[in-house]
C-alpha cells in the first residue's frame, strides 16, 4: 500500500506542532490556528487523528486527565518537505529533478542572496554525487 500524503489542513495543524517547542492539545492547535485557518476545533481533532495514523504525529495521554491528549511531531518538518518534494518531481516531472528545479527557476525572480544560497546548495550535491561515484568504485562507504 502507498504512503498517504499529507493533505494541506493536515499540514496546517503539523506547522503548528513544529513551531512549537513542545506537545500541543487539540485545543491549544486549535486556538494557534485561529485567524489563519476557518478549521472547527472537531475537524482539527479529525485530522489529527489521520495524521496519528498516517505515524506523522504522536500523542502521550495526561497523567491526570485521561480524556486530554498532548500531540508532538514524529516526523521533523524537512522529513516531510523532502518526501513531499519527491512526490511532485514524480507526479509532475516523471521523476526528473533537473526539469523541476528548472521549471521552479524560470518562474521566480531571486535575489543575488538566493541565487548564491542555490549555488552552495548545488556544490554540495555535486560533491555529495562524486563522493558517491568513488565510494562505488572502491567498493562501498567509507567509516
Amino acid at each position: 500500500m502507498a504512503k498517504e500524503e499529507i493533505t494541506p489542513s493536515e499540514w496546517q495543524i503539523m506547522e503548528v506542532l513544529w513551531a512549537c517547542s513542545g506537545p500541543l492539545t487539540s485545543s491549544e492547535v486549535c486556538k494557534r490556528m485561529q485567524g489563519n485557518v476557518n478549521m472547527s476545533q472537531r475537524m482539527v481533532r479529525v485530522l489529527m487523528n489521520r495524521l496519528n495514523q498516517k505515524n506523522v504525529l504522536g500523542y502521550t495521554v495526561d497523567e491526570h486527565d485521561l480524556r486530554v491528549y498532548h500531540y508532538y511531531p514524529r516526523k521533523p518538518r524537512e522529513e516531510c518537505v523532502k518526501e513531499k518534494s519527491r512526490k511532485f518531481v514524480d507526479s509532475y516531472f516523471s521523476g526528473n529533478g533537473s526539469s523541476a528545479v528548472a521549471a521552479l527557476l524560470q518562474s521566480l525572480v531571486l535575489t543575488d542572496g538566493q541565487i548564491r544560497e542555490l549555488e552552495e546548495i548545488l556544490k554540495k550535491s555535486r560533491d555529495q554525487g562524486a563522493q558517491s561515484v568513488q565510494e562505488i568504485k572502491e567498493g562501498g562507504p567509507h567509516v
